[in-house]
């Protein structure tokens, strides 16, 4: 269900396709989501390879402005200085109906502060948490408490002028509001395509496991996401190491900078006989690999929602996920998988023998997994999204102009 009338809709990000990671993922969805719907939408992203560029992608006109790169994460991190001019000068340009911001970097910042100033309806989705960046962060155990007030106060210090937030799950939202942001904060999914990511009895799977070295006699867990430190794969390489059984074998598919790592880790512990680490997975490949294992599991303590156990999930997998955050929102103890105690190798040990000593119940479990992942369709969020920026303009169109703030957000 689209809105009669197409709306313009620029969307600021620091990060976009073809990265993997979840707030990338949910960007260039939602843009290519909406242009379907008939919206035009401008995407204004840091450039990934430092260089300008201005394309076409899908519909979807991005334009990447000069970067700086910050070598922070395994595919580089990049940020634009100074880009208001730039900002204001592509806002002047394509005229907007909203801006939607999808974090508190700079170019979202100078897009935020411009709309402000032209009047433009401003949104913004969630997307951070300090945990994210912990193991980038020297010395961050020992001084959290003053980095993570630090870290959500640069946050809030953007969000706070928002006419409207989204978080992309419960766990997101209560997040926000304990942090003292005072304004409502609706919970949307970032949302999957159900019609790529899905069940597929005619999958060869004989042909993904051997391109990835998987062992079909073996039932098989696999973790897919960045191979970064706050996804807590160490915990699959101890529980491995201390599971007294062979045939159960774990799978870790991605790439990020923990990868050499947890690699020697794996061979100091003498886990990595049970593990295979795969290195990078085509996109083409992502719904085939996922029909070629057994079970999905995600020890992460820091997932707003989890776009790749969702992707598992539609693909009809069991879970087995971390107690913590957003995950338990997406598992019916018992009826599609399991939550282990968070960070508890005993426990999620326990679980993973639970789960391979009764595989004929993965068959039922896949269905309630495709069932809860189809609530979190991409054609359900974007009637969403549609859904709020409808009310913003027609609550905008009753109010003559937007009043000032006592203290304009600086770009």
């Amino acid at each position: 269900m689209g809105m009669t009338k197409p709306m313009r809709i620029l969307i600021a990000t620091s990060t976009y396709a073809p990265a993997r990671n979840g707030q990338a993922v949910f960007t260039t969805n939602l843009a290519e989501g909406l242009v379907a719907r008939g919206h035009p939408v401008l995407v204004v992203v840091d450039s990934s390879h430092r260089k300008g560029l201005h394309t076409f992608r899908n519909g979807v006109e991005v334009v990447e402005l000069p970067s700086i790169g910050l070598n922070l994460f395994d595919a580089g991190v990049n940020f634009t200085p100074f880009p208001g001019n730039q900002v204001r000068q592509l806002i002047n340009k394509f005229q907007p109906d909203i801006v939607h911001i999808q974090d508190h970097y700079p170019v979202c910042r100078a897009a935020l502060h411009i709309a402000r100033q032209l009047g433009i309806i401003t949104v913004g989705s969630n997307h951070f948490i300090p945990e994210n960046l912990a193991p980038y962060i020297p010395g961050y155990s020992l001084t959290k408490p003053l980095i993570d007030w630090a870290l959500w106060h640069w946050m809030l210090e953007t969000y706070g002028h928002l006419d409207a937030i989204s978080a992309q799950s419960c766990a997101a939202a209560e997040i926000l509001s304990h942090q003292g942001l005072a304004m409502p904060v609706s919970a949307i999914s970032c949302g999957l395509d159900v019609s790529r990511y899905k069940f597929d009895p005619l999958t060869d799977r004989q042909a993904y496991q051997q391109r990835y070295g998987l062992d079909h006699t073996k039932t098989i867990f696999m973790f897919l996401g960045r191979i970064d430190g706050e996804k807590r794969i160490e915990l699959l390489i101890k529980t491995m190491q201390q599971l007294p059984r062979d045939d159960i074998q774990v799978v870790i598919a991605g790439k990020g900078r923990a990868e050499d790592k947890l690699h020697i880790m794996a061979a100091n512990l003498l886990a990595n006989k049970k593990i295979v680490f795969t290195g990078f997975i085509p996109d083409e490949d992502l719904p085939g690999l996922l029909n070629s294992v057994d079970i999905f599991v995600m020890p992460s303590e820091a997932e707003l929602l989890s776009i790749s156990t969702l992707e598992a999930m539609a693909c009809g997998l069991p879970v087995l996920v971390a107690d913590a955050l957003a995950l338990p929102e997406l598992v019916r103890q018992g009826e599609n998988g399991y939550c282990f105690k968070a960070g508890d190798v005993d426990d999620l040990a326990g679980y993973m023998i639970l789960m391979a000593d009764h595989p004929e119940r993965w068959p039922a479990m896949g269905l309630v997994s495709r069932k809860i992942a189809m609530e979190h369709s991409l054609d359900h969020v974007i009637n969403e999204f549609e859904q709020l920026y409808q009310r913003l303009v027609e609550r905008t169109s009753v109010i003559p102009s937007k009043q000032p703030t006592k203290m304009p957000l600086k770009a």
